[in-house]
């Protein structure tokens, strides 16, 4: 039997900030899944900054989106029917086909979802890609015992595990956020040593003071005016994990200015992509969930409700309003 549903079409391709008008709401039927198939109801779905740059009719590493199909990204959901023996009716699933309500997904690309007690949409962010993400940036700056850790964006889905994290490790952890609430949160909740607003000044000035005899270690959300600041304030040997740049993703910006500096300071820049990094899934949600479960990590989310909202939830988070991972539920 046909499954009514809805989808987020991609309408036209965002030229600077993304506009309602690029996404079209579209109403179609799925027929029941074939063999190796299943036939899934999402009821969560993540938002996440990387979709920006799959707008664009440009290769990255990833491909972009199709104009007038489904946008695509992490969610989880219910397995209504079934054409693959590992999975039955009731299973809960991790999927890629997000932006839909109910979604055709091949079985070979679907995950049971387990998260050792923590809520299954944690399946999506503390315990999903952007908890990973974070782990995986810690892992490659190979921290050493006294480092100094900033961590920008750290308000964020990926930026608050990665500093709620080195300081579970001993670290002097600095975080920057775009909002008093959001620092406030960093200080308070997630127990950083420091934390600053990158709208109250030069962000070169506001790290000096929050870590006045340097870094040695910065976590890369950010990109422009932060990594250029942070390149500013390595000590000798210092490590960049770079994981995103975000202030560049509607309007592209140039690379930092002292760039140089690198050199005589002998800094490692690494970018990284996460889905290279398999192999960390497993010990990462081993340390992590019963800290989540004991409430030693804190998780904060932004959540919004319906599928027609995922354009805007978007937009929001590109512009820094969400607190935490931002999730669209479905159901």
């Amino acid at each position: 039997m046909a499954q009514p549903t809805r989808e987020i079409h991609l309408a036209a391709r965002p030229e600077g900030e993304p506009k309602p008008s690029d996404f079209r709401l579209v109403e179609t039927e799925l027929p029941g899944p074939g063999p190796g198939e299943l036939l899934v109801r999402s009821t969560w779905m993540s938002v996440d900054p990387y979709m920006r740059g799959r707008m664009n009719d440009a290769r990255s590493y990833v491909e972009p989106f199709r104009l007038d199909a489904p946008l695509e990204g992490g969610a989880i959901g219910e397995v209504l029917a079934s054409g693959d023996e590992r999975f039955s009716p009731g299973d809960v699933v991790r999927h890629f086909a997000g932006w839909r309500e109910h979604a055709i997904v091949d079985a070979g690309s679907a995950e049971p979802v387990e998260t050792l007690g923590a809520p299954q949409r944690y399946a999506l962010g503390a315990l999903g890609m952007p908890g990973l993400t974070a782990y995986t940036g810690l892992h490659l700056a190979e921290l050493r015992e006294g480092d100094v850790v900033f961590v920008s964006g750290a308000a964020g889905a990926v930026g608050s595990m990665a500093a709620q994290l080195a300081k579970l490790r001993g670290h002097t952890v600095i975080g920057s956020a775009g909002s008093p609430a959001k620092v406030a949160l960093l200080r308070d909740e997630l127990g950083l040593d420091a934390a600053f607003d990158y709208h109250g000044g030069r962000v070169a000035d506001l790290l000096a003071a929050a870590a006045p005899d340097g870094i040695d270690v910065y976590f890369d959300n950010v990109g422009g005016e932060h990594l250029e600041a942070a390149i500013g304030a390595m000590r000798l040997r210092g490590r960049i994990s770079m994981c995103g740049s975000i202030a560049g993703y509607n309007t592209p910006q140039p690379g930092p200015r002292n760039i140089g500096l690198s050199v005589g300071k002998r800094l490692t820049l690494r970018g990284f992509i996460v889905g290279d990094h398999a192999d960390l899934q497993l010990p990462f949600v081993r340390e992590v969930a019963p800290r989540i479960n004991d409430g030693t990590i804190v998780v904060r989310e932004t959540v919004v409700e319906g599928l027609e909202q995922a354009p805007q939830a978007l937009i929001d988070m590109l512009r820094g309003a969400n607190t935490g991972k931002m999730l669209v539920k479905l159901a």
